[in-house]
């Protein structure tokens, strides 16, 4: 039997839902029919609309709390309730830690860790005082489950973004749930500058167990679960969204046969 989850009525705030993952995330919303409120510093290029429903924008930057504050009085205004908070926004420049300085250091943990505690906070005031309370999704990543060289400060703050959302989640049971998707590789209009052309990205997308890399729909449609009653006993959950993750280096190192990727069966090798 199909399952369809339909969040007509619900009201969703996406930050940093103009491109990426994060518009991926907005329209998924839209399409299970939410109202969805995008925040960030610039407006998307063009409106994010799903079948005739457009996301709604407003201009905000998270790390600034008296901002953050006014923007969900400005919420608690115009729509009355908040029923899901995804905190999208982030992100990192590459740099080693020792060559990044001190200062770049902390804008990253600010913005990736500090900003979402902000805007959690903010959102908990509003959730907490409505029938049915809420659900918050922290946007985390494989970074902060493993050694992240050159986002290094990246990989600390979404590591304690995770921690974050498991203390919330029994802090403010039962009213709010709060989880985290773990996102490994997603394939988005900037892949390129990580990755290259075509062939770099389908390269690296082999290096995937399932072959490629996410689509941002896809981290879009766990957040629609995680907003609807079939996700009612989940909280304090890390969800990962990364394809079976990384296939560890010293498989393709050690001189024994070992499954070829993709197949579950030993390949015979020759060296």
């Amino acid at each position: 039997m199909a399952v369809t989850i339909d969040l007509a009525g619900r009201v969703a705030v996406v930050t940093g839902g103009t491109r990426g993952v994060g518009a991926g995330i907005t329209r998924a919303l839209l399409t299970a029919g939410a109202e969805v409120v995008i925040c960030a510093r610039r407006a998307p290029e063009k409106p994010i609309e799903v079948d005739g429903r457009t996301a709604r924008f407003e201009s905000l930057d998270i790390r600034d709390v008296d901002a953050v504050a006014a923007f969900f009085a400005r919420l608690r205004r115009s729509h009355g309730r908040l029923d899901l908070l995804v905190n999208n926004a982030g992100g990192s420049p590459y740099g080693l830690i020792a060559e990044a300085g001190q200062r770049r250091a902390a804008r990253v943990v600010e913005l990736n860790l500090i900003a979402p505690m902000t805007v959690s906070l903010s959102a908990y005031e509003l959730m907490r005082q409505q029938e049915g309370g809420g659900s918050i999704v922290m946007i985390g990543s494989v970074s902060g489950t493993r050694p992240s060289p050159g986002t290094g400060p990246y990989g600390a703050a979404k590591a304690g973004l995770e921690n974050l959302a498991r203390t919330l989640a029994v802090e403010w049971a039962p009213a709010v749930r709060v989880n985290t998707l773990v996102l490994g590789m997603v394939r988005t209009e900037l892949s390129h500058l990580h990755y290259g052309d075509e062939e770099g990205i389908a390269a690296v997308g082999r290096t995937v167990p399932l072959g490629r890399m996410a689509e941002p729909v896809e981290a879009g449609d766990a957040c629609v679960f995680l907003a609807s009653g079939l996700a009612g006993y989940i909280s304090g959950a890390s969800i990962a969204i990364h394809g079976g993750g990384e296939r560890p280096a010293f498989l393709d190192a050690a001189n024994v046969n070992q499954p070829a990727p993709g197949t579950g069966r030993a390949e015979p090798r020759e060296d």
